[in-house]
C-alpha cells in the first residue's frame, strides 16, 4: 500500500483561513489575495462548496465510532452519517457526494455506478422497486419491492453500490483531464486493490498573477467521516493546494500525479 504516515508536521503552521463557519465555504477561507472561483447556484461545485461541517475541532471517527488519530491528515471533518458497516471508504466516498448531488436534483436519472464487475447499477431500477442479485460474480435484477424514491430507498441503493464498486470500478466511469482545466468535483483517482480516491471540493484564484488552489476531500480505510485534507506538502497554504504544483500530488495518505485526475461524464 502506497501511503504517507505524517506525525503533525502541518500542525506547526497556522492553517490558512480556517475559522468557525459552519459549511466548508464559510469556515475555510483562501489565503489573502486569493477569491472563490464562482460556481454556478445549483452546480456539483456548489454543492461541495456548501457541505456543511461538524465543529471545528471534532475528531473523524470509523464507522464503529472508533476516533481517527488526526497527525496531520485533516482539518474539518464534513456532516454526514457514514452507517454501520465497513462500507464508505474512499472511492465510496466520491459516490456519496456525487449521488447526494443528483438526489438533491432530482435528477435520478443520472444516478448509475459500475459495480468491479462492470453491472451497471441504475438507481431508477432500484427506486421502481427492483433489488440485485450477486451470485460470485453473476449479478441480476429481480422485482421485490413497490416503486419508492424515498431518502430512506435512496440511501440503501448508496449501500449497495459500495459494497460492490471501488477505485478500480470508479476510475473507469470517470474521464481524464488536464490539471490546467481542473473544476470543483474533479477527482484524483487511482485504480486497484487497493487504490485511493480525493475530491475537489473547492478551488480559489489569485486574479493578479491567475494562479490557482485547490481544496481536497477524502474517506478512507476503513470506512470513516468525509475531512476536508491539510496539505503536508505547502504546509504555508493548507489546506490549500496550489495547482502550479504540478507532477506529484502528495496528500497526507496517499500520493497522486497529476495524470490521475479526471472527471464525472456529464
Amino acid at each position: 500500500m502506497k501511503y504517507f504516515i505524517l506525525f503533525g508536521i502541518c500542525c506547526l503552521f497556522a492553517l490558512q483561513g480556517v475559522g468557525q463557519g459552519t459549511t466548508l465555504g464559510t469556515r475555510i477561507a483562501p489565503p489573502s489575495g486569493y477569491t472563490r472561483i464562482n460556481a454556478g447556484e445549483d452546480s456539483f461545485g456548489a454543492y461541495l462548496r456548501n457541505l456543511p461541517l461538524r465543529p471545528r475541532g471534532t475528531k473523524v471517527r470509523y464507522f464503529d465510532g472508533r476516533e481517527k488519530r488526526d497527525t496531520g491528515v485533516y482539518c474539518a471533518v464534513v456532516d454526514m452519517e457514514i452507517g454501520k458497516r465497513n462500507l464508505q471508504q474512499c472511492a465510496d466516498a466520491v459516490i456519496r457526494l456525487r449521488a447526494e448531488y443528483l438526489y438533491k436534483q432530482k435528477a435520478y436519472d443520472k444516478i448509475h455506478f459500475n459495480f468491479t464487475n462492470g453491472f451497471r447499477a441504475d438507481y431508477t431500477k432500484w427506486a421502481e422497486g427492483y433489488r440485485i442479485s450477486v451470485k460470485g460474480n453473476q449479478v441480476s435484477w429481480y422485482k421485490a419491492k413497490e416503486k419508492d424514491y424515498s431518502y430512506k430507498t435512496f440511501r440503501a441503493y448508496l449501500d449497495i453500490v459500495f459494497a460492490y464498486a471501488g477505485t478500480l470500478s470508479l476510475s473507469k466511469e470517470l474521464q481524464p483531464v488536464p490539471v490546467s482545466s481542473m473544476r470543483i468535483g474533479d477527482v484524483l483517482i487511482q485504480g486497484g486493490s487497493p487504490g485511493h480516491a480525493v475530491v475537489v471540493v473547492d478551488m480559489a484564484e489569485n486574479p493578479s498573477t491567475g494562479e490557482k488552489l485547490y481544496l481536497l476531500a477524502q474517506s478512507y480505510m476503513p470506512a470513516q467521516d468525509i475531512q476536508v485534507l491539510k496539505n503536508p506538502g505547502e504546509p504555508k497554504i493548507s489546506p490549500w493546494y496550489s495547482l502550479k504544483s504540478t507532477g506529484n500530488i502528495i496528500t497526507p495518505e496517499w500520493g497522486f500525479t497529476s495524470s490521475d485526475l479526471k472527471r464525472f461524464k456529464e
